[in-house]
């Protein structure tokens, strides 16, 4: 099956389809913008359909005014609620640069050094080996350079019931497969973490109040909340959707508040245009300094170099992250960007000081790369890029991607409509395992079938049919989850274990449960 969207961040530098460009005149960046003026009403409402995605908004910040601000499509299949520019969506890893700033306004204000020992802030945080653990600094938390795989771990503390502080707890049994700092993988935890850093150092405050204290009230963006908690309850927001394994279908929405500093915040693009001006005016908005331009440039700096190669498809040549933001050369301009995905939405922020240009774009639909091409093809209009529909370049790979996906899934189908006959009674299957990282699992019988839960998981489940030799389909309760092999360790005549995976858009790395 294919690698999906990231849940939160794409890479499209890294991972995008090779564009081959149009012969269409490039638009000089001093002239007239005619892409947005003239293409973008129908580029977006053809990317909408060609990508199966209900309802987008977007804003685009241009020397301190709001250029567009608006939405597209609609918040829920079915309905005539139409997406407007105070539309909310979870806008997941764009959550970061939140944190990021909040640490980097801290230290400019010498209530913590970036460079200081996180123990320093957090006595019990523990990595895998004990060197890294005496040498890992707060600004190594964002950096995604601890030696992990990317998402490493999020299965277990995605959507679950641990706290934030069980969630750093159990980074110490995350073990890498690469060395620290100088192996890039992208790992949420290390968020959670510098956001626990926050009330150890304001005498109390939470990474959510702080957060609303010194950005959220300051910038005025009164519908953006640190929490996903209500969501559903919210008047105005973007139902989540996903046609990853199969047609496009309603999802559950996401409970996330316990990973909220890497993750967990709702946002519309009314809002984020004021976060964008923020970031665009050194700090300052509506001519007040709401940050020092010393501190907020922190963020920016690089802590971890991805790539250093001229991109074959994008006039790029080399890709650093700071604190909660990626950072790339982009046509001459450097430009700023973070995406981010939950369940049913992604999102994608993106500023260029040089050119005084902001980008926010919204969508519920996560499994599509629209809205990484949408960004492209704005940086494009206003960067004089030759023209080259990214849109279109994208989609014949991500079609291609979701046919095998949905091949896959017929296969396993097919194996369970065969009705072979299992190897042991069903009974042999049941009973408790557990894994070291992840914790505990159920299995039972339910009928012919064998039904998973997961305590720390308390709105999840897994059914097994069984197909062949010792392996099982399992379908996740959650749809995100989706539909993969478990394969049961058999020694002997008994069942010592079972190895379970999901979505990589959650991670990529199966399980390995031993029966207790």
């Amino acid at each position: 099956m294919r690698p999906f969207v990231s849940r939160l961040l794409t890479f499209s530098a890294l991972s995008a389809a090779l564009v081959a460009s149009s012969p269409a005149a490039a638009q000089s960046a001093a002239g007239p913008n005619r892409f947005m003026t003239d293409s973008l009403d129908r580029y977006i409402e053809r990317g909408l359909r060609q990508w199966q995605i209900p309802g987008l908004a977007v804003v685009v910040v241009k020397n301190g005014q709001v250029v567009v601000s608006k939405g597209y499509g609609v918040r829920a299949v079915g309905k005539a609620e139409p997406v407007d520019a105070n539309t909310l969506f979870m806008i997941a890893s764009n959550t970061k640069l939140f944190t990021g700033t909040a640490l980097a306004k801290l230290d400019g204000e010498k209530k913590l050094s970036l460079d200081e020992r996180a123990t320093k802030y957090l006595p019990n945080f523990r990595l895998y080996d004990s060197i890294s653990t005496q040498l890992v600094t707060v600004r190594d938390l964002m950096g995604h350079h601890f030696g992990t795989k990317t998402f490493q771990g999020d299965f277990t503390f995605w959507d679950s019931s641990l706290s934030r502080e069980e969630i750093v707890q159990r980074m110490r049994l995350l073990k890498p497969n690469g060395q620290f700092r100088r192996d890039y993988g992208y790992c949420n935890a290390g968020f959670v973490a510098a956001g626990l850093v926050v009330p150890v150092v304001t005498g109390g405050t939470s990474w959510d109040d702080y957060v609303q204290q010194n950005f959220l009230q300051p910038l005025g963006m009164t519908s953006t909340s640190t929490g996903t908690t209500g969501y559903g309850q919210r008047p105005n927001i973007a139902l989540p959707y996903s046609n990853t394994f199969g047609p496009l279908a309603p999802m559950p929405f996401d409970n996330i508040d316990n990973i909220g500093p890497c993750g967990s915040m709702v946002s519309n693009v009314t809002d984020l245009a004021k976060w964008l001006r923020f970031q665009l005016d050194s700090g300052r908005y509506e001519g007040k300094q709401i940050m020092p331009w010393a501190a907020l440039r922190k963020t920016r700096d690089p802590n971890t170099l991805l790539n250093t190669r001229k991109s074959p498809v994008l006039p790029s040549h080399y890709t650093t992250y700071g604190l909660g933001v990626f950072s790339a050369d982009y046509a001459g301009s450097q430009i700023f960007w973070h995406t981010g995905g939950a369940t049913g939405h992604v999102s994608n922020v993106c500023f260029v000081p040089e050119q005084g240009l902001g980008i926010a774009i919204l969508t519920n639909n996560d499994n599509q790369s629209f809205f990484e091409a949408l960004r492209y093809q704005i940086l494009d209009s206003y960067l004089g890029v030759p023209y080259t529909n990214r849109s279109a370049a994208y989609l014949k790979g991500a079609r291609a991607g979701d046919q095998q996906t949905y091949a896959a899934v017929a296969q396993l189908q097919a194996r369970v409509a065969k009705k072979k006959k299992l190897p042991m009674a069903l009974d042999a299957y049941t009973g408790q395992f557990t894994h070291p990282l992840f914790g505990p699992i159920s299995i039972a019988k339910k009928g012919k079938q064998l039904l998973v839960t997961f305590p720390n998981h308390p709105n999840l489940t897994a059914t097994l049919d069984y197909m062949d030799g010792q392996e099982f389909r399992a379908t996740y309760s959650n749809p995100t989850y989706g539909i993969f092999p478990a394969v049961f360790q058999v020694e002997g005549n008994k069942v010592a274990g079972v190895e379970m995976r999901i979505n990589p858009f959650i991670e990529y790395d199966s399980y390995v449960f031993s029966r207790l």
